[in-house]
C-alpha cells in the first residue's frame, strides 16, 4: 500500500468475499475467521436480514442531520433499553463513546477524577487513550488529559482509590486488549458497591463484549452489576460504523441541546444495520450463544491448556484467550495459522485472542481448536520463536 500511513502492521492477505463465518481472500484462498473484524461481524459476512434492511434503507436515504427528528434512532435506542429508565446518544465508534461517557459523568458530578485499570483499554483519541493502559501506544502522544487515574485490575486494593472526589470509574468486565482478563465477580460488584456508597458513577464499557458475544447482549450482565452509563461500537451494526453510550435517563439535563454532537452519529444506514442486529438478538439466539460459548471453553481448555507451550486458557462464551509461553510468539503463530486456513488475532502479553462470528457452527469451532492445536504442536519453537 503506497498512498496511506503505515499505522498498521498489516497481514499478506486481502479479504474479497465473505459468507457466514468464512472469509475468501483475492488470493483465491478461503479462511475460517476467528476474527470477526476484531469483534465486528458477530453475525458473520452476507447475513440475509441486514442486507435486506441495509438496502432498502439506502435506497431511501443515506443522511439526515440530527437537527431533525430521526425514529429509526429511537427504534434503535428502545431495543437498547428496553424497558430500563436509560436513554442514548450515538456516535461512530467505541473511542467516541468513551470519550462521550467521560465528558457525561463530569457533567453529571461536577467533579473531574477518572479512575481506570491497569491493562485497560478504551481507544486511541486522547480521553479514551488518557484511560488505556498500554504504554506502547502512548508513546510519542502526551501530554495526556489530567485527572485519569489508574489501579490495579482484579485487585482488593483498587477499593481503596474509589473516593468520592471521582467523577467515574471506567472498567472492561473482560479486558480483550489487555489479554482477555476475567474481572472476578466478586471484585466487580465489590467495585460497583463501592461506587455506589461513594457517589462515583461506574462506566462499563461493553465495546469488545457487548451485543451478543458471551452469551448475554452485555456481558456485566452476567455479574450482576448495575452500571450508570454502558458504552457500545463494534458489533452493534455488524460492520458498519458506530456507537453507542447508554447511561440513566435522569442524565439527560446534563446531555441538553449543544453540550455534545456527532455530525454522522446515528446515521441512518448504521440504524438500519443496528436494528437489524438487535432484532435477531433474541433471547433465543442468545440463549444458543451461551450454550454454544459454554461448548467452546470446554473445548478449548480440555484440548490447549495443558499443552506445553500454553501458560493459560482464559474467556467467556465465543471470546477466548490463549497465553503463550516466551517460547513463541503469538503474532508468528497467528501468520502459521493463517497458512492452514484460520484467522485469529493478538492480544497483550503473548495471547492469541479468539472472537469467532456468532453464527459459527459448532462444528467449524472445534475445527479452528483443532487447527490451533495443530499448530501448537506441530511448529518447532525455533521457527517462530520471538
Amino acid at each position: 500500500m503506497k498512498y496511506t500511513y503505515p499505522t498498521y502492521q498489516r497481514y499478506q492477505i486481502e479479504p474479497s468475499t465473505g459468507q457466514g463465518s468464512q472469509l475468501t481472500a483475492t488470493n483465491g484462498k478461503t479462511y475460517l475467521d476467528f476474527t470477526s473484524g476484531i469483534g465486528v461481524c458477530n453475525l458473520g459476512y452476507k447475513n440475509p436480514a441486514l442486507l435486506a434492511q441495509v438496502h432498502d434503507q439506502v435506497d431511501k436515504l443515506w443522511h439526515i442531520s440530527n437537527l431533525y427528528e430521526n425514529d429509526l434512532q429511537d427504534q434503535v435506542a428502545h431495543l437498547l433499553v428496553g424497558a430500563a429508565d436509560k436513554q442514548v446518544f450515538f456516535c461512530n465508534s467505541g473511542t467516541e463513546a468513551n470519550e462521550a461517557a467521560i465528558k457525561l459523568a463530569r457533567r453529571v458530578t461536577g467533579k473531574a477524577g477518572i479512575l481506570a485499570f491497569t491493562n485497560g483499554f478504551h481507544g486511541r483519541t486522547y480521553g479514551s487513550l488518557s484511560a488505556t493502559d498500554n504504554a506502547a501506544i502512548k508513546t510519542g502522544f502526551g501530554p495526556f488529559v489530567p485527572d485519569i487515574s489508574f489501579a490495579p485490575y482484579n485487585e482488593q486494593a483498587a477499593l481503596a482509590q474509589i473516593t468520592p472526589d471521582l467523577a467515574a470509574v471506567i472498567l472492561e468486565v473482560i479486558q480483550g486488549e489487555g489479554g482477555v482478563v476475567l474481572g472476578d465477580p466478586a471484585w466487580l460488584q465489590a467495585v460497583n458497591q463501592k461506587c455506589q456508597a461513594t457517589g462515583v458513577l461506574l462506566i462499563i464499557d461493553e465495546v469488545q463484549t457487548g451485543m451478543g458475544r458471551t452469551g448475554s447482549l452485555f456481558a456485566y450482565e452476567q455479574f450482576n452489576l448495575d452500571p450508570d452509563i454502558v458504552t457500545l461500537a463494534k458489533a452493534l451494526a455488524n460492520g458498519i460504523p458506530v456507537g453507542a453510550v447508554i447511561g440513566r435517563k435522569a442524565f439527560a439535563k446534563d446531555f441538553g441541546p449543544g453540550s455534545h454532537g456527532s455530525t454522522f452519529g446515528g446515521n441512518l444506514i448504521a440504524m438500519a444495520a443496528a436494528k437489524g442486529v438487535l432484532q435477531q438478538l433474541t433471547p433465543d439466539f442468545l440463549k444458543d450463544i451461551k450454550a454454544k460459548g459454554q461448548e467452546f471453553q470446554q473445548d478449548l481448555q480440555a484440548n490447549l491448556a495443558a499443552l506445553p507451550n500454553v501458560v493459560a486458557v482464559s474467556g467467556l462464551g465465543l471470546m477466548a484467550g490463549i497465553q503463550l509461553t516466551d517460547k513463541l510468539s503469538a503474532d508468528q503463530v497467528v501468520q502459521q495459522l493463517q497458512k492452514v486456513g484460520l484467522l485469529t488475532l493478538t492480544a497483550k502479553h503473548n495471547v492469541l485472542r479468539l472472537l469467532p462470528p456468532l453464527v459459527t457452527t459448532t462444528a467449524a469451532l472445534h475445527q479452528g481448536i483443532s487447527l490451533i492445536k495443530q499448530v501448537l504442536q506441530e511448529v518447532p519453537y525455533e521457527s517462530i520463536s520471538r
